[in-house]
């Protein structure tokens, strides 16, 4: 509310409560008391919840938008308990205010489970509010008040009230303590479980603006940045003056950066570089062709995939530098075994490739930074611009837009923090876009690993014992980001004698989240090292898996020192449970035309349990594989109770899978002399559209809360169809991405 007459102290005190008051959600669910904020013909019950009038609702969705779908997922879950119709509800971007809206961020498939609750109690409280002024005003009781559809109604005497008419009175009602609200039965949900179109989808397909690549503002100028080739590079020289007087140029400066010695993250600082501000994106890019730098590359400029390849090979063959886990006798055990199988595995580094390049704009002026950006985590981004540049962050106002794609690579930010650099450089509204090289050679990736093992089967083919040599990057004993892998890596516990190990490289390159991060690499190698174990004792895959899930072997061990949180507890039976149904609707064992065959792989991520039988066709000549192509893919998740929105829930396990498709047959980065080599789609390749196959889904719903889709249903893709390629052949996948080894690609 803005108010422009100087007001008396009673008069300042009622506006301070109309303004700072209503429903505050800080996350700790304390109860905040105080009337709620008006504005024009609408009444605000809480900071989530608008009424207008004419009974229309605003509710604010408070976590990125990423593509995950969490915009209209958890407005959906506010409308069900505030009870009011969906064809009534309008949804809105919530401002970056942790004080209002808690924490606001998108990552590790969190939104949900984190808010489910909450955002409940959210609806639930406004509705409440709503029938106290409706009682109040029709002078019954509470408990002789039912609502449905934004309406407060009273059965007895057949009197309504429209949630618009109340509004106002209702907005001066003081907010219920969250913890006590009655929430509603699920048997009678109307919107929860309900498929419901995305709520920008209709913007998204007009072309209208909604992404951070679509911003602009008075007086903009247009930026481009280039960066050092090797990560932590810096300028030696250039050749500014020739670039400053190309056309449409503005300014051409060095920035030195801020990254400290030795560091391998983009949340670090600021990387160094030369900017190029201009009046067009286009003429800024074109001489940014004219440019000419000498980089100072530093020793990550020794490093190469090849050369990693070459020195896991080494390490493979010595002990394993670091204990992750040991159980039971496992040199005893591989002894006594009956049969023995070996096998080595290995995985690329992967880029993220989101469809909108990074980008921001940013404007500087008189002290304080106001920041339009696609991003996952706003906060800790308003935080790295702040320390980096020394403003306060009640000085930096952020806007976060919808993204074109996160999977991971907009928690960095690091696009943000130079736009706003830039801008505070030239002291003009700047706004920076990377080209589709920079984003995939300056990215921080999902890194690669090598995966060498051992497993021993007794007499009758069950297994006893495992073990890991997992090479991978890091230093000192710790892992680089998202290299890891922890001391409940699956099948950990189901083993009696199981060792796992590892020997870390050091890496000069970024890495980071990417979809699932952690499972998507770990859950191919260990699903398809499985499948061979599977085979190698006899059986049927199928039933080797259920035997194997059936008893816990080994206890739940505490996670490694330094671990962020305590993982969930992995439930087996809710697992077998994804196994039957994805095979059932398969039709696992059924009879198949040559060369064609099923494979099934699953994975517990990030909460949820995900089951994949794929279908494929392949063939193979002698030790070449031909052309490979999945014909089908049939998904089984248990992600709990409740599927908020499950058109958006089958868009995302639909999503995750061609994710994994294209990851098995294409995409890999490789590093030479320090740098990234591939920089566009013509060397990273994406799937097609004519590459997608089908894919079918199915939730099974179990007695617990509901839990993120963003990226548990991605691991299970690769091994499914790596399984079914070899028991269709009999060439086992061990490296991907396919195009290494295979002479088509899928659909081919």
């Amino acid at each position: 509310m803005n108010h422009h007459v100087a007001p008396s102290r009673r008069g300042f005190l009622k506006a301070s409560v109309a303004t700072g008051g209503g429903l505050m959600l800080n996350f700790s669910l304390a109860p905040v008391t105080g009337a709620a904020a008006s504005t024009g013909n609408e009444r605000s019950l809480s900071a989530f919840i608008r009424i207008a009038t004419d009974g229309v609702v605003t509710i604010a969705a408070k976590n990125p938008e990423i593509g995950q779908g969490i915009k209209t997922a958890l407005p959906m879950i506010i409308a069900e308990e505030l009870d009011v119709a969906w064809k009534d509800v309008r949804v809105e971007m919530a401002a970056l205010d942790a004080e209002k809206f808690g924490a606001q961020g998108s990552g590790g498939s969190r939104s949900i489970p984190n808010n489910w609750d909450n955002m409940r109690r959210v609806g639930a409280a406004g509705r409440q509010m709503l029938v106290s002024t409706a009682a109040k005003a029709l002078r019954v009781p509470e408990s002789e008040l039912t609502t449905a559809d934004g309406q407060v109604i009273h059965a007895a005497s057949g009197r309504t009230l429209s949630y618009g008419a109340l509004a106002e009175k209702a907005a001066q009602a003081a907010v219920p303590d969250l913890k006590a609200v009655s929430l509603k039965d699920p048997k009678t949900f109307k919107i929860i479980g309900t498929p419901t179109k995305d709520v920008d989808g209709p913007a998204i397909v007009s072309g209208k603006p909604l992404y951070g690549i679509d911003v602009s503002v008075p007086g903009m100028l247009h930026a481009t940045f280039e960066k050092c080739p090797v990560f932590g590079g810096t300028v030696k020289n250039c050749n500014l003056e020739e670039v400053k007087r190309l056309p449409g140029v503005r300014h051409a400066f060095v920035v030195e950066g801020t990254m400290p010695p030795g560091a391998v993250s983009l949340t670090a600082g600021l990387a160094g570089g030369v900017a190029i501000v201009a009046d067009t994106w286009w003429q800024a890019m074109t001489a940014r062709r004219k440019l000419r730098v000498e980089w100072n590359v530093g020793d990550a400029a020794t490093q190469s995939s090849q050369g990693f390849a070459a020195k896991a090979a080494a390490m493979a063959k010595q002990k394993p530098e670091v204990s992750i886990r040991e159980d039971g006798d496992i040199a005893a055990a591989l002894q006594g075994s009956a049969k023995v199988i070996e096998a080595a595995y290995s995985y690329p580094f992967v880029a993220h490739a989101t469809m909108e390049p990074q980008n921001a704009t940013s404007h500087f002026k008189n002290g304080k930074m106001e920041i339009w950006v696609p991003t996952q985590f706003g906060g800790s981004g308003r935080t790295l611009v702040s320390k980096t540049l020394g403003i306060p962050e009640k000085d930096i106002t952020v806007h976060v837009t919808r993204s074109g794609g996160g999977f991971g690579r907009r928690a960095s930010n690091d696009a943000m923090l130079e736009s706003a650099w830039i801008s505070r450089e030239v002291n003009a509204p700047v706004k920076l876009v990377w080209s589709r090289e920079d984003d995939m050679r300056h990215d921080c990736y999902r890194p690669g690993g090598f995966h060498n093992f051992k497993a021993g089967l007794d007499a009758q083919g069950r297994l006893i014992a495992l073990s890991d040599h997992f090479v991978s990057y890091g230093k000192d004993g710790a892992f680089a980001s998202m290299a890891f892998m922890g001391n409940t890596t699956y099948p950990a516990e189901f083993v009696p004698n199981l060792s796992f190990g590892t020997s870390l490289m050091p890496l000069g390159t970024p890495t980071g989240p990417l979809r699932a991060p952690g499972s998507n690499a770990l859950a191919f190698v260990f699903q398809s090292f499985l499948d061979e174990v599977a085979h190698a004792s006899g059986r049927d895959p199928l039933a080797f898996h259920m035997d194997l899930l059936a008893e816990r072997r080994a206890a739940v061990l505490p996670p490694p020192a330094g671990a962020a949180g305590t993982p969930p507890t992995f439930k087996p039976e809710r697992m077998i449970a994804t196994l039957k149904l994805a095979a059932e609707k398969a039709g696992w064992g059924r009879t198949m035309p040559k060369n064609t065959a099923l494979g099934i792989a699953y994975y517990f991520s990030h909460q949820g349990y995900v089951a994949h039988v794929a279908e494929v066709t392949a063939s193979v000549n002698g030790q070449t594989l031909g052309p490979v192509k999945v014909n089908k893919v049939w998904v089984a998740a248990d992600v709990g109770s409740h599927i908020v929105n499950p058109s958006g829930a089958e868009n995302q396990v639909q999503g995750s899978v061609l994710d994994g498709v294209g990851q098995m047959f294409g995409q890999q980065i490789t590093i030479a002399k320090g740098a990234v080599v591939e920089g566009n789609f013509d060397t990273f390749p994406l799937l097609r559209m004519h590459e997608a196959p089908p894919v079918e889904v199915h939730f099974l719903q179990s007695e617990n809360n509901p839990t993120g889709l963003g990226e548990p249903a991605l691991p299970p893709a690769l091994p499914a169809i790596g399984n079914a390629i070899f028991a269709a052949t009999g060439y086992r996948v061990r490296d991907v991405p396919l195009n290494k080894a295979v002479r088509g690609t899928n659909a081919v």
